[in-house]
């Protein structure tokens, strides 16, 4: 289980990508998470995935307490239409700090699958373009970093 939100997109040339967004209870997970909805992305997890290796890749879903609710402040627990699982091609770590402009490629292990990783400022306005010119970077075969 992962402290973690998570979210897929689907593109055209590989069908659903996922990413699991890391960071500390605050750092903005769920709200990117919503926003990332309103782009065309599709919820799997809201606050905790279950993760889990299959053929050398790294996918994620909800509890199934949690599967299709999304803790909303404000709101509350508010339903939401989730996907049952997706695939994990990039972890996003949300970060307070600006991160570098040029990093270094960066890979996590979870469940022994060295993913990709970024660093993003979740509360950032760009966060949720960010994040889906990186997914597409990533099936093109193009690091992440020069």
């Amino acid at each position: 289980m992962a402290h973690a939100c998570a979210a897929a997109l689907r593109l055209p040339d590989r069908g659903w990508s996922g990413v699991l967004l890391t960071g500390p209870s605050g750092a903005g997970k769920s709200d990117l998470l919503l926003r990332l909805m309103d782009h065309g992305w599709r919820a799997v997890a809201d606050d905790y995935a279950q993760v889990w290796r299959s053929q050398q890749r790294l996918y994620a879903r909800a509890p199934d307490r949690i599967f299709g609710r999304m803790e909303i402040r404000g709101l509350g627990i508010t339903p939401i239409p989730a996907l049952p699982f997706s695939r994990v091609d990039l972890i996003v770590r949300c970060v307070d700090q600006p991160p570098e402009r040029l990093p270094e490629p960066a890979f996590q292990s979870l469940a022994d699958v060295p993913v990709p990783t970024i660093d993003i400022q979740a509360l950032n306005a760009s966060a949720p373009a960010r994040l889906a010119v990186a997914l597409r970077a990533l099936g093109a075969g193009r690091p992440l970093a020069y």
